[in-house]
């Protein structure tokens, strides 16, 4: 009756008001004084095509139809870099320069000034500047200023010296150019410097990236070269901030003014901010998160900070860079600041500055064997005063040879960091468009090798020394890899592969590797691995089982738990589930598709059948793309709260489950499990082998093990069992079914064989 009401007085409303506003209309007409009635010559669909015209050519439109296409490239430029080996930074850098006039403006012009017409480009402009901004002050706060005193001995011989000999043949191989390339009426001492600069710089994010994926974060090796990067991302931005004051002077006395009030700025900082950010930061320490007031006092000094320095003469850049090095120093709060930044800034703007610098590189006006040659020169001197440089002060200082050219090919490393030197003098006009297109080259170039010339130094000084973590190996051992997250999901499945090896103390090994995503994790944080791996050491000795660990911070998890599991002679991998966002709706099954666009791993799976659609399943998409593409055994775990392993269900839907009776004989002989094997569509009963192999089992352990047919099961039976053991497809049977099961199963043990 409730309703009747409601829609009553819902159409009363409506019919009254807008009665009245029809009313009000009609009598408003006879109000109209010299208003002359537009009659357009189009018919009505012609004017819904002039409209919707108009509507493509809004600024706003063109900035929203760039910033998508920018994404969707970037990410599968970085995709298809990252399965080579390389950091994805570099496929979104050359994503940049595909979108540029080097090819997509040389062979599609037309489509090339309808999605980037120059009017538009100064919006592109400022949107990636603020994405620098943000990102520069990021990678201010990944700077550990202890590490640095720490370390600081010969990581800034090693700094200063990779910094010192590319700057010196930088402005040697200035001498020899400048005539022919110097922009007009730009002096040398500019052009020198700038060239100087740009040969000096070293990626700190790329470096820290390739340091940590490859595990070498906790070796002294890894730890050198990052304190080494450390310190030269410092002195060279310094350096260059006086570069800068230089070159807008005119010359270097008038820019001792420029650097007096940049001095004064950085003591202002250092004295009077800091002390101010670390009073805020010790009061947010004690919350779980910041307040908006607080994230605004910090977005605010950033703001401030780099607004100084750009009219100080140094550039916004700097004073970004500044304002995140002197952040409070807690790690846990610079977390939770890097977290509201990182994402945004590396996801959707540092692309719009990649496309930005690749409209601007014009590689086509590199066209005669001169240019090249002079092309060639520049990327010889690069890594000539970056790679030797580096490796001979590291040398110098003890390191072996190895260790010495591994730090020579990190510190080579150019990058964003390269790009946005480069901009800044192009921007000032040090740089012609054809020095530019070169340097961009030697920045692509530089960074390019660096995966590859680590690998080529591994192969010549192979060592016989054993990896870290390296597994058994021998053939009887039952070998579980448990990958996780987070303690409390490590310590669920560490309990698993427990009950599955107990008692096959020297025929079994469990390996728990906690997974990181590079993007998401701060370098530095300190004894991070600790925290994290310490709950799961101590529940391996409560349990008395011996484990190894290993930690392993990674762009692309999934792949790397996939490879892996197929390279470690592994015979089970055990991993939770999540919920996927996309299943539940059409629109978020549709939006499941279109992720595909953003991951083409998802989209090759889907084009070579190994992967459905729409498929029913309460797997999340990193789950699918991992049950996919492993090829050993694969227990995924669903908790529902699992405490003890002693009662254990197992349901055969068909005669493809009957694997699961090896994991039933484990559970027996090595947990004293009760099990409950649900005949469900009478297999066993109508089965010779399947009867033996089940008695052969009762005749080990007596009453440990009962077969029921499907109609003997019910609620209750199903609340005393801790665990459900299914097979992969009888799980999907069961979801596209809707079994009542699904309401009151325990937690749920989905096996793939």
């Amino acid at each position: 009756m409730k309703n009747y009401k409601n829609a009553i007085f819902y159409s009363v409303i409506l019919a009254f008001f807008g009665s009245i506003m029809y009313w009000v209309t009609l009598e408003g007409k006879h109000l109209e004084v010299d208003v002359i009635p537009v009659h357009s010559a189009l018919g009505p669909w012609s004017e819904f095509l002039d409209s919707m015209l108009h509507n493509l050519q809004h600024p706003l439109a063109i900035l929203l139809i760039q910033i998508i296409a920018i994404v969707l490239v970037a990410r599968l430029f970085g995709w298809l870099f990252k399965k080579i080996g390389q950091p994805s930074v570099i496929g979104e850098i050359i994503a940049g320069i595909a979108l540029g006039p080097s090819l997509f403006g040389a062979y599609f012009p037309e489509a090339s000034a309808a999605l980037f017409p120059i009017a538009s480009l100064g919006n592109l402009q400022f949107l990636s500047q603020i994405g620098l901004i943000l990102f520069m002050f990021v990678i201010g706060m990944e700077l550990d200023l202890k590490v640095l005193k720490n370390k600081a001995n010969e990581a800034v011989i090693i700094s200063h010296a990779s910094i010192v000999i590319p700057f010196a043949l930088g402005m040697v191989l200035a001498y020899f150019i400048y005539t022919h390339f110097a922009p007009t009426g730009v002096g040398f001492l500019s052009f020198a410097l700038f060239l100087g600069i740009a040969m000096s710089i070293t990626a700190f994010p790329v470096l820290a990236r390739i340091v940590t994926e490859r595990g070498m974060q906790k070796t002294k090796l890894g730890t050198v070269v990052i304190t080494a990067a450390a310190a030269d991302d410092i002195t060279a931005w310094c350096i260059l901030a006086i570069v800068i004051a230089i070159v807008k002077a005119g010359s270097f006395i008038s820019s001792l003014y420029v650097i007096g009030l940049a001095i004064a700025y950085v003591f202002i900082m250092i004295k009077l901010v800091r002390p101010f950010l670390k009073r805020v930061g010790d009061l947010s320490t004690t919350k779980n998160s910041l307040t908006k007031s607080e994230v605004a006092i910090f977005f605010i000094t950033l703001m401030i900070s780099a607004y100084c320095t750009e009219i100080i003469g140094i550039h916004a850049l700097f004073g970004a860079f500044m304002c995140g090095a002197i952040m409070p120093d807690n790690s846990r709060f610079r977390h939770l600041i890097i977290d509201k930044v990182e994402d945004l800034s590396i996801t959707l703007f540092l692309p719009l500055f990649f496309v930005y610098t690749g409209l601007r590189t014009q590689i086509g006006l590199i066209n005669d064997a001169y240019l090249w040659k002079i092309t060639g020169f520049i990327i010889l001197v690069a890594v000539v005063g970056k790679f030797v440089g580096s490796a001979l002060a590291a040398r110098f200082i003890g390191q072996n040879w190895r260790d010495s050219l591994t730090i020579g090919a990190l510190m080579n490393t150019r990058g964003l960091m390269e790009l946005v030197v480069l901009n800044i003098g192009f921007d000032l006009g040090v740089l012609t468009p054809e020095v530019f297109a070169m340097m961009v080259i030697m920045a692509l170039v530089t960074t390019f090798m660096t995966g590859p010339a680590i690998d080529l130094i591994n192969r010549i000084f192979r060592s016989k020394d054993l990896p870290l973590g390296q597994e058994i190996t021998e053939l009887n051992k039952y070998k579980i890899l448990f990958s996780f997250g987070n303690p409390e999901r490590g310590k669920k499945l560490l309990r698993l592969g427990n009950a599955l090896t107990k008692k096959q103390v020297n025929n079994a090994s469990l390996t728990g590797i906690l997974m990181g995503a590079s993007e998401d994790l701060h370098f530095f944080e300190e004894n991070f691995e600790q925290k994290n791996l310490t709950p799961i050491i101590e529940e391996s000795q409560l349990l008395n089982q011996k484990i190894q660990t290993l930690f392993k911070i990674s762009s692309d998890i999934e792949s790397d738990v996939i490879e892996m599991s197929n390279k470690g002679d592994y015979d089970l991998l055990l991993m939770h589930v999540g919920e996927s966002i996309y299943d539940g709706t059409l629109l978020g099954k549709l939006l499941g598709y279109t992720t595909r666009i953003i991951n083409p791993d998802r989209l090759i799976d889907k084009f070579t059948g190994k992967e459905g659609l729409f498929e029913n399943s309460p797997f999340d998409e990193n789950t699918r793309y991992i049950l996919t593409n492993t090829k050993i055994p694969v227990g995924v775990f669903i908790d529902k709260n699992l405490e003890n392993i002693d009662n254990i269900m197992i349901p055969i839907f068909s005669k493809e489950d009957v694997f699961l009776i090896e994991y039933a004989q484990k559970f027996i002989h090595n947990n004293d499990a009760q099990l409950v094997v649900v005949d469900v569509y009478k297999h066993i009963k109508n089965n010779f082998t399947l009867k033996e192999l089940i008695r052969s089992i009762e005749q080990v352990k007596p009453n440990h093990i009962t077969v029921l047919e499907n109609n003997a099961i019910n609620t209750e039976l199903l609340t005393t069992q801790n665990l459900m053991v299914i097979s992969l497809d009888s799980w999907k049977k069961l979801v596209e079914s809707r079994s009542v099961w699904l309401k009151n199963t325990p937690s749920v043990l989905i096996i793939k064989p």
